[in-house]
């Protein structure tokens, strides 16, 4: 069965605690019609005088993009998005975590989907515009992948993630 995108969940802790502790972790979705995860990998090829292909990949520069992105009084992430922008934060003023989860939809109409895997990273969200059109106040930002990707589980009803332990 072809998984819909639906249970691909991206989350972002609001609260910008890197710690964990005080997480508040934000769905991205409302308003996005598409939201993909750039890899941006870095491959580089080479031949040698003998015509053998010599392949060296070095990493991932992951960052994706949400565009529009619509400030909402009552949303955490907005509120937290505008501060940022208005006071022109940068550095680990911007950094927080970001939670990625697969899930499996439930056996029937009724249930709640499972989650198959939950992986968290620190990451650098940075507003990259404030305003918009008439469609309402924007703030569009730029998620920036910043490493410690770890393996755990998600509770998308408290929206608590708990690492793995070794």
């Amino acid at each position: 069965m072809k998984a819909e995108r639906k249970y691909l969940a991206h989350y972002i802790d609001a609260a910008f605690d890197t710690t964990g502790a005080a997480a508040s972790y934000v769905r991205l979705g409302t308003d996005l019609e598409e939201y993909a995860e750039e890899l941006n990998p870095d491959v580089t090829s080479t031949k040698n005088i003998l015509g053998e292909n010599s392949v060296r990949h070095n990493g991932y520069e992951i960052s994706s993009t949400v565009e529009p992105f619509y400030y909402a009084y009552d949303d955490a992430l907005a509120e937290k998005l505008m501060e940022l922008a208005m006071t022109r934060a940068t550095g680990d003023k911007c950094k927080t975590t970001k939670v990625d989860v697969l899930l499996k939809p439930g056996d029937t109409a009724d249930a709640a989907p499972t989650v198959v895997w939950a992986y968290r990273e620190d990451v650098y969200v940075v507003p990259s515009s404030v305003g918009g059109d008439t469609s309402g106040v924007q703030v569009p930002f730029t998620i920036h992948n910043a490493g410690n990707r770890v393996k755990g589980t998600f509770d998308i009803s408290t929206k608590k993630f708990t690492a793995e332990t070794a």
